[in-house]
C-alpha cells in the first residue's frame, strides 16, 4: 500500500492516462486502496436501475478511482505541481512542505 501525499480537498494534476494534463479537487482518498477520486477526471459510464429516489433510471456519468501516483499536489501558495516533503511546524504538529517553494500546507 503505497503512502499517501492528498488528502479530500486538495487540487491535484494527473499526470498520465486520457485525462492527463487535468487539475481537480480531491472528492474521495482511499488509502487502503491507493486510490483517489478526483472531480471531472475518469468520467465513466454507468448503467443505473430505476429506484424510488431515480425512478428514471439510465446511463449515468460518474467520477472513478485513480491510483494516487498518478496525481501530484498542487501547491496553494505557488499553484505549481509538486512533490511534497514533511516536517513540524512550531507545536510539534506534523505538516506537509512544496518541495518547490517551501511553503507549508
Amino acid at each position: 500500500m503505497p503512502k499517501m501525499n492528498v488528502k479530500k480537498g486538495d487540487k491535484v494534476q494527473v499526470l498520465s492516462g486520457k485525462d492527463k494534463g487535468k487539475q481537480g479537487e480531491v472528492l474521495v482518498a482511499k488509502p487502503a486502496e491507493g486510490k483517489v477520486i478526483v472531480e471531472g477526471v475518469a468520467i465513466v459510464k454507468k448503467a443505473q436501475r430505476p429506484t424510488p429516489t431515480n425512478q428514471q433510471g439510465g446511463i449515468i456519468e460518474q467520477e472513478a478511482a485513480i491510483d494516487v501516483s498518478n496525481v501530484m499536489l498542487i501547491c496553494p501558495a505557488c499553484g505549481k505541481p509538486t512533490r511534497v516533503g514533511h516536517g513540524k511546524n512550531a507545536e510539534g504538529k506534523k505538516i506537509r512542505i512544496c518541495k518547490k517553494c517551501g511553503a507549508e500546507f
